[in-house]
Formats: C-alpha cells, structure tokens, sequence
C-alpha cells in the first residue's frame, strides 16, 4: 500500500446505521484504490438503464403482492439512487443529502393541506393542486416553458403518449367525451388498412399509421380513466396465463404449440378463457 492509500475497508469498518452503511459500501465500491474494476467504469448513462429495470422490478412485485420481494427490489432500487448520487457527488454536482433534503422541500410545498394551513378536502382536488403546483414550477424554469416540456422521453411508449395528452389537455387542446376519440381511432384503422393494401408497402409509413393507431388508443384508455400502460400489463398477463395452459393441455398427450394446429390451439384458448370463468 502506497503513501497516502487508505486501508481496505472490512465489513466491520463500515457504519452499522443501514443507510449510512450502503452510502459507504457504494463509496467504497468507486473508491479509485480499492473499488470494484465494474463500477468504476460506469456512468450515468450506462447505469440508468439499471435504474429503470429495478423500477419495474418494484412495480412486479407490487402486482404480485410479494411483500418479502417487494422489499428486496425497494432495496435494490435505492441503490441505483445512491449510485447515482455517489457519481454526482464524484463531479462536485450534488451529494445524496442534496437528493433526499430536495424531495422532502418538493414533498413539504406540494402538501400546503398538511404542512400549512390550506384546506383540501379529496384527493381529486389534491390532484388539481399539485398538477397546479408542478405546473408552476415547470413555468418557473426556463428550459422548461413549453407545454410538453419535462416529459421524459425514456418513459415506456404509451405511458408516455398518456402524459403528452394530460399536458395538452391541460391548455384545452382535448375532446370532451370518448366519441370522436373512438371515431379517430376507427379513422387510424381505415388509414393502416390503406397502407397495408398498397401494392408496396412502404414500412416507414406503416410504422407511423400503426404508431398513430397506438396512440389514440392510449387517448381512449386516458378518456376511460384507465392507464394504458397498467392495461396492456394486465392484457400481457392474461395473454401469458391462457398460452401456458395450451402448453399444460399440449403436453398432456406428448406434444408441444409447435406440433398443434392453429385450429387446435385455438380451440384450447377458448378452453382457456372459459375455465378462467
């Protein structure tokens, strides 16, 4: 060990108070001496992905209301936090504390009702005054003066696409009621069939005819109070139950999806969708 060095740390060395622990653990882990050769050769961009995959893996949890997972995946997601943190704090950005006191301070403003004397009685009108709060602040930065700013573009598609038509709506710029939102989408369809009736289809615009297809779907399921994103989940799941039981029934007798016809395996689906009943 060199001049200057510090030591190795030990488990024991480490701070026993848990959040104070996992702070040192991940100093130590892009400690230049004696961190760890992967981490030291990350970055914000080639960590995010990280950070968005325990983000789901959070909200897998949730849905499958294992509490023992759900608090190992929080786990891991917090350390994507203090991850980041730690490489802010490495360029002199922003330290962890900087994090967690700027969300208390964000929390503490947008609950006027709870830590003032403003009086909110639903969590309907909680929504309008935080919409209105975000809204503000959105204002207030200069980077950020158009209505769609600030909505991320690394979010899933259609949560995405829900969020753009929230900020548009907001300035007036939506239908009233689901009917022209059903007529558009039936107007999206007719121009995808076009497209796919042309002689030589063009892929750049059947991309774009099924892309606009998606998203006034995702408008509809705005209009309905359902999240298209939680929908879709929801639809892959039931997708996933009823295909795994026409592989249970196919192997059953010694075969597989790949051995039925379309015709069989059809036949099994609706199987399927009658003994979910």
């Amino acid at each position: 060990m060199s001049e200057g060095t510090p030591p190795r740390p030990t488990p024991e060395s480490l701070p026993q108070e848990p959040l104070a622990r996992l702070l040192a653990v991940m100093a130590w882990l892009r400690d230049p001496h004696h961190g760890c050769p992967w981490d030291l050769e990350q970055t914000f961009l080639t960590i995010a992905p990280y950070t968005i995959e325990e983000a789901y893996e959070v909200a897998d949890a949730i849905e499958r209301n294992d509490l023992k997972a759900l608090k190992e995946e929080l786990g891991d997601l917090l350390l994507q936090v203090v991850y980041h943190a730690q490489m802010a704090s490495e360029a002199d950005a922003f330290t962890f504390a900087d994090v967690a006191g700027a969300i208390a301070d964000k929390m503490v403003d947008r609950h006027p009702h709870v830590f003032g004397d403003t009086r909110i009685d639903t969590a309907d009108a909680q929504t309008v005054s935080w919409e209105a709060r975000k809204a503000t602040e959105r204002a207030a930065k200069a980077e950020q003066a158009g209505t769609l700013d600030g909505v991320a573009r690394a979010l899933p598609a259609l949560l995405r696409a829900e969020k753009l038509q929230k900020r548009a709506a907001r300035v007036g710029f939506d239908w009233k009621k689901t009917g022209p939102v059903i007529d558009k989408i039936e107007e999206e369809l007719r121009e995808l069939r076009a497209e796919l009736a042309a002689d030589a289809i063009d892929q750049d615009r059947l991309n774009d005819e099924l892309g606009d297809v998606l998203f006034a779907v995702a408008n509809l399921g705005r209009h309905c109070k359902v999240g298209p994103e939680a929908a879709l989940r929801a639809t892959n799941d039931k997708f996933e139950r009823r295909f795994r039981y026409i592989e249970h029934r196919l192997a059953e007798v010694g075969r597989k999806p790949a051995d039925a016809t379309l015709e069989e395996m059809e036949a099994l689906w609706q199987e399927a969708k009658t003994a979910a009943k």
